[in-house]
């Protein structure tokens, strides 16, 4: 299934005008990196919601997408996109090696195909991986690898870039040490009553930098696969 440009580019409350307000308020918000508003712009975020609210697809909100999940805010994308490819201002595609934690229904995964050669993706809902995995082929994307797993099997993989779209109440150690020296990843930690986006680089073998960028709420991260 390949999408039509009619579906893609969306009309009425889907369209490139109020896509367009979208990016006004990610820029207030203090997105400035242009390839990333330029990515939200066009990106079909309504392709990832149901049809019952796709309407609101280009407003700034967390909408559920089932699962007791969510498609996270496009500030919250934007955000942690901008802060895994801010190093590489020149590139189209800065990123090599991408860890995406948390498929959920593919927004976030799309908008990482565009800034790296190749992203991991991994969801420990099965279901919403699937769905993910068949919207992305339809939008022509051949650079992401999808897993079902909740991260338990990528012991001796390395990466350039790791996002999280879940929680942990420390950054994990194990996560930290799948950083490539130089590399980058941005994580949400905390519990449910309070959660920083955090930035770490791993600057030496042994040596890692946290930056806490801003408050933040999303699921928890969570062991276990469900089918």
């Amino acid at each position: 299934m390949v999408l039509d440009q009619e579906t893609l580019q969306g009309q009425g409350m889907t369209s490139l005008r109020t896509r367009q307000r979208l990016i006004e308020r990610l820029t207030e918000k203090g997105i400035s990196d242009i390839r990333v508003l330029e990515a939200m712009r066009d990106t079909p975020r309504h392709l990832f919601l149901d049809e019952a609210l796709s309407t609101r697809a280009y407003e700034d909100l967390a909408l559920p997408i089932g699962y007791q999940q969510t498609i996270s805010q496009p500030y919250i994308v934007a955000k942690m996109t901008e802060a895994l490819i801010q190093h590489d201002k020149m590139s189209q595609k800065p990123l090599k090696n991408v860890l995406e934690i948390g498929t959920g229904c593919g927004y976030q995964s799309y908008v990482l195909s565009l800034f790296s050669k190749k992203v991991v993706s991994l969801e420990r809902i099965k279901p919403l991986q699937e769905k993910a995995k068949k919207l992305l082929k339809g939008l022509k994307v051949t650079n992401v690898i999808f897993n079902v797993d909740d991260g338990s099997t990528i012991k001796d993989s390395k990466f350039d870039a790791i996002l999280s779209a879940a929680a942990p109440l420390e950054v994990p150690l194990d996560l930290k040490e799948r950083l490539s020296v130089g590399g980058r990843m941005i994580i949400p930690v905390g519990d449910k009553t309070k959660q920083v986006l955090t930035l770490v680089t791993r600057t030496s073998k042994k040596e890692f930098v946290e930056d806490k960028l801003e408050d933040v709420l999303f699921v928890p991260l969570l062991k276990g696969v469900v089918s």
